[in-house]
């Protein structure tokens, strides 16, 4: 899965949630996926409104209420589903399992299959910024699902960020659709690093 889908399937607070819920099978109905995911009435709206603008989910043609349709995955939301269950079941016993209703952390952690700069991870997400990046490695790096490391040798010295633990089972389960990115062309032999207590 693209790097650009993850953002999309994250990019609203309840998406995977609501994905993973449709993927065991939850009726695509309000009030059965309010009780699955736990979502607060106008969060779980945007998610919804989201999904459907992304093409993950549609209404079901002669099913549900007018004013409360039933919705389905469509051919690239059953993918995206499929995934999203993997991703939160990855997380299901973690204390810090909140943190996948941010934004960043899916595709971040999506792309720490292996050691890789802050710049990198940057280039790679494409729209994040500088400080919403710092923020999501911090949080990450915080409860343990990611572990950054500085290579001393270089001049100046450069930190690298690679998932850990419940962040790398994330990490794994977010990529099972397909690489979702290739590795970097100065992911060579380079100096061992030691982890960084900043």
């Amino acid at each position: 899965m693209d790097i650009a889908t993850l953002v999309n399937m994250s990019a609203k607070a309840w998406s995977l949630a609501i994905l993973s819920a449709m993927h065991e099978g939850v009726p695509g109905r309000q009030a059965n996926l309010l009780t699955a995911t736990g979502a607060g009435r106008s969060a779980f709206a945007q998610s919804m409104e989201h999904l459907v603008e992304r093409g993950l989910i549609e209404r079901n043609p002669g099913h549900g209420h007018p004013l409360r349709p039933e919705f389905r995955l469509t051919e690239s939301g059953r993918q995206a589903a499929a995934i999203a269950y993997a991703v939160v079941q990855a997380a299901t016993d973690s204390p810090h399992k909140d943190l996948l209703r941010r934004t960043w952390t899916v595709p971040v952690l999506a792309l720490l299959g292996a050691p890789r700069p802050f710049n990198e991870i940057g280039r790679s997400l494409g729209t994040v910024t500088n400080r919403a990046l710092s923020q999501t490695l911090k949080s990450l790096e915080a409860c343990d699902w990611v572990v950054r490391t500085v290579d001393e040798s270089a001049r100046p010295p450069r930190a690298f960020y690679e998932s850990t633990g419940t962040g790398a089972e994330i990490a794994r389960a977010a990529r099972s659709g397909d690489r979702v990115v290739p590795p970097l062309a100065d992911e060579r032999a380079r100096p061992a690093a030691r982890p960084s207590s900043a």
